[in-house]
């Protein structure tokens, strides 16, 4: 059985991001031009950040369009996991922004240069409004999937970026210290980095089919074995096609008899509903193998060789 679609809810998505996205390539201009103007680095590894994030937008854009197509007979979950892989793309982007900005505010600290404190502050004020603007556009999906809530937590780290800009402009035109524009550089890339990271290893998980998060295959594992005329569970596996689509599959040896007498059928739906409701992670897509003990034991000999 194919993905099931939310359409109404993926539409109000795309809406929600090419908003976001006209808004963050707007600020982006900006911010390029300002750096350009001012020689400041918070400006410039903001502007990166930016354009990371417009890509970023731009992906998920793309990823939220692909995830409404249906399934097919070639790719039975339509294209759920487009925002697995768009989520992974902007961590590894996010990455190298935040690495370059580290190098370069070091490299600052020492050799400051000057920073016009007055088009640093207008420029900042600017990113912060858009992001605020836009932060609320994308709050009402931030929750559906992985792609939104990268979405919304990107605009939500320039946010903070366009704070520290602001922060640094006012101490450069109250105190004279230009090194306050490589520090607020250094918070900037300090937002970017961790996010960066766990956006990354949750993404990777996903694609690696790790077991889903809050689920103990062990205890699931133990719960089917307790059910009444199961002998053995092997072969189990579980992963997450995409956010809140979590699959398991497993083979399950039953007493003989109850391939003889159709009990076989109501095992099944017992544990159909037991995964389904038993456990911290509900899993409705499930594929169990009914055995008896003698196809079960051939299964795992030929395994074993």
């Amino acid at each position: 059985m194919g993905a099931g679609h939310d359409h109404a809810g993926h539409t109000s998505n795309r809406t929600r991001l090419g908003i976001a996205l006209a808004i963050t390539s707007t600020v982006l201009v900006a911010e390029v031009v300002g750096a350009a103007l001012t020689g400041s680095l918070a400006l410039l590894v903001d502007a990166a950040h930016m354009l990371t994030d417009a890509m970023g937008l731009a992906v998920a854009l793309v990823a939220a369009h692909l995830m409404t197509r249906a399934a097919s007979p070639r790719r039975t979950w339509g294209w759920a996991r487009a925002e697995v892989v768009a989520a992974a793309a902007q961590a590894a982007v996010l990455l190298c922004v935040g690495c370059y900005a580290v190098v370069e505010a070091l490299q600052r600290l020492v050799s400051p240069p000057e920073i016009a404190p007055h088009g640093l502050a207008l420029v900042g004020a600017l990113g912060l409004v858009a992001n605020l603007v836009s932060l609320a556009v994308l709050a009402g999906g931030r929750g559906e999937n992985l792609n939104m809530r990268a979405a919304f937590l990107e605009v939500a780290n320039d946010a903070l970026g366009s704070i520290a800009v602001l922060v640094a402009a006012a101490v450069i035109a109250w105190t004279g210290w230009s090194r306050a524009d490589s520090v607020a550089g250094l918070v900037v890339a300090a937002l970017i980095l961790p996010r960066a990271l766990v956006l990354l290893r949750n993404s990777t998980s996903i694609l690696l089919e790790s077991t889903p998060h809050g689920l103990d295959l062990a205890q699931v594992r133990e719960h089917m074995l307790g059910q009444a005329h199961v002998l053995g569970v092997h072969d189990l596996h579980a992963s997450t096609v995409a956010t809140g689509l979590p699959v398991l599959t497993a083979h399950v040896v039953l007493d003989n008899e109850c391939f003889s007498d159709g009990h076989s059928l109501a095992i099944l739906e017992q544990l159909q509903q037991c995964l389904a409701s038993h456990h911290a992670v509900s899993i409705e897509h499930c594929t169990l193998q009914l055995e008896s003990a003698a196809i079960g034991q051939a299964h795992q000999d030929h395994l074993h060789h």
